[in-house]
């Protein structure tokens, strides 16, 4: 069976090639954009994006759907749905706003709740600006202070990914590390400054997280093993610092790039913390309650480059060290758009349901991803490649008694770079016993993704 699915979804996509492998119309308009000066200095841009997933899963040991056991599921979905409105509407006021919707399947409740992402209002007392050879603007320094419900966050740089612009199917999810415990899919309530100083791009913030009592992932019993406490709040400051060796990113948003598909040459390293005082509560003899803090810190490099004589491959590498300090034994099993609904009683695994797997915990964990973006003129006239691309995740999780090692690996089919585009992904997750917590198996997932961007 599982087979069969990759190969009608190969087929698919070859088919999908041959048809759209043509000239593109290079007169054709980039940007939903209406500027407010005769300059193009202030305007009002508005992008969609939306993800559709296709999926063959090998379910969890004791996955149950509908009551009745699944070893196997298969489901579309929308992955996310979003919908930006971005406005330089003055030299040094800036307005930012994003709607959309996540992770919504055929499980879902319907009539499933769209939400505000983002909306941030910002200001730049300050932007200097110098040339470089007299060919490209390059911001010498500057220092921007926003608030709002902001995606501004440390302590990684995918902790902040840009979604159209991912390398692979996903971005490192483990790298959102409070996602909607303490925050609504990672945005928080927020002050924040940022900006550029030489060669080096700053983020500093200081968030006012969601109450715990108010996610899905509360838990209101106390155990040995550390998770958010339901009692008291505190401020939440994070941040990032990377140094940019060569071109320049933009931090207009808070997003970072996945791949820039060779038209930039960017060398980012990169490091950051996250930080809570008393978020974590545990008790070590039954009857005591023992408050930690959260500290995360991460160090990263970044390298997207074209390659060749006639820069027409492209190559990318990312590569994230992080340590994790949730408190005594905190674990935490996250299955993106989960085909499962519960677990059979009995079931011997930490894993859950359908395909989840131990992501987050406390303990060192690393991250590669890379990527080889092939030459257009191999496919024709037109602007279709084809990038393939592989990643990893490795981690060493206190509360378990064996690493904790994904990898996923597949086929980017770029039509017009990020814009229209489709993916092809495998991706194979381990299964933890829980009672020695070692690894027992592994499960398999293959999905199929359709992106437009626009």
């Amino acid at each position: 069976m599982k087979q069969k699915i990759i190969l009608l979804v190969a087929c698919i996509c070859f088919v999908v090639i041959n048809s759209f492998s043509q000239n593109a119309d290079e007169d054709e308009k980039r940007d939903l954009k209406f500027n407010l000066n005769k300059t193009g200095t202030k305007y009002f841009k508005f992008t969609i994006t939306n993800q559709v997933w296709v999926r063959f899963n090998e379910s969890n040991p004791g996955t149950i759907v509908n009551s009745l056991p699944k070893p196997q599921t298969f489901d579309v979905g929308l992955r996310r749905l979003r919908f930006q409105i971005i406005g330089q509407i003055h030299d040094k006021f800036f307005i930012y706003v994003q709607f959309g919707i996540n992770n919504f399947t055929p499980l879902s409740a319907r009539k499933f709740g769209d939400f505000f992402h983002d909306a941030i209002v910002e200001y730049t007392p300050v932007k200097i600006m110098s040339k470089k050879e007299g060919k490209e603007n390059l911001t010498m320094f500057s220092l921007s202070l926003g608030t709002g419900l902001a995606a501004w966050t440390g302590h990684s740089r995918f902790s902040s990914p840009g979604v159209a612009s991912f390398l692979g199917i996903d971005a490192p999810l483990y790298q959102q590390s409070t996602n909607d415990a303490t925050d609504q899919f990672f945005r928080k309530f927020a002050v924040y400054i940022k900006g550029k100083v030489w060669k080096f791009d700053y983020r500093f913030i200081l968030a006012d997280p969601f109450t715990i009592t108010s996610s899905n992932l509360f838990d209101p019993f106390i155990s040995q093993y550390a998770n958010f406490t339901p009692i008291g709040r505190s401020i939440q400051p994070s941040g990032y610092v990377s140094l940019q060796f060569f071109d320049q990113e933009s931090n207009q948003t808070p997003y970072n790039n996945g791949t820039y598909h060779g038209t930039k040459r960017i060398l980012n390293i990169g490091s950051g913390f996250q930080y809570q005082k008393d978020a974590m509560w545990y008790t070590r003899t039954g009857t005591d309650t023992t408050f930690s803090d959260m500290f995360l810190v991460g160090a990263d490099v970044f390298y997207d480059t074209h390659l060749g004589k006639n820069k027409d491959w492209a190559f990318s590498l990312y590569a994230a060290y992080n340590y994790y300090n949730f408190g005594p034994g905190y674990l935490r099993q996250v299955g993106v758009m989960n085909p499962g609904q519960s677990v059979a009683a009995g079931t011997a695994t930490i894993n859950g349901t359908g395909n989840a797997f131990p992501m987050i915990g406390t303990g060192h964990v690393g991250y590669l991803q890379t990527g080889l973006m092939l030459p257009k003129k191999w496919f024709g006239k037109g602007t279709f490649t084809i990038m393939p691309y592989f990643s990893s995740q490795v981690a060493m999780w206190e509360r378990l008694n064996d690493p904790m090692v994904t990898f996923d690996t597949g086929l980017n089919f770029l039509f017009d770079s990020h814009r229209y585009k489709m993916t092809i992904n495998y991706q194979n997750r381990p299964v933890f016993d829980n009672t020695n917590f070692l690894q027992v198996q592994r499960k398999s997932m293959v999905t199929f993704q359709f992106q437009i961007a626009i």
